[in-house]
């Protein structure tokens, strides 16, 4: 008998591994925020500059860091990538309708940061990267699992 692992498709532990990625990178961002440090290990050249970023006007949404949102999205969605929740179909809806915010908003700060605030910023761009990569993941891990 095959165990539980062996039964998941790769895109599980796929998922749940960038999902990981996206919390340390929105974490370390979430701690450069509130510790004020200048620790980014991100040049500050004219196009790339972490602290232009991350202190801009567009940095806060409803008076919160837009790193603590980060933050939460990235634990919300570790928690539902868990691999073991997989087996709960009813939370795959929430799984997508996640991601797809996850992305929406990833893409919405890149336009800022392009158009705004002139300047990119490397630990934004890995979140960006890991929320693209997770609705990857979620979609190819749902569509296999209902297909099964």
């Amino acid at each position: 008998m095959a165990d539980a692992a062996d039964s998941q498709p790769r895109t599980v532990i796929a998922g749940f591994v960038v999902s990981l990625v996206g919390l340390a990178a929105s974490g370390y961002l979430t701690y450069e925020h509130f510790t004020s440090s200048t620790t980014f290990a991100c040049p500050e050249s004219a196009t790339i500059n972490c602290a232009k970023v991350t202190t801009s006007q567009w940095s806060h949404v409803a008076g919160i860091p837009v790193a603590v949102l980060g933050l939460v999205f990235f634990v919300a969605m570790t928690v539902l990538c868990w691999p073991g929740l997989w087996r709960v179909r009813a939370l795959d809806l929430l799984r997508v309708a996640g991601a797809v915010v996850g992305v929406l908003s990833a893409l919405y700060l890149l336009w800022i940061e392009l158009f705004r605030v002139d300047a990119i910023c490397l630990w934004c761009t890995a979140v960006h990267i890991c929320t693209v990569l997770l609705l990857g993941c979620v979609l190819w891990t749902t569509s296999e699992l209902r297909a099964r």
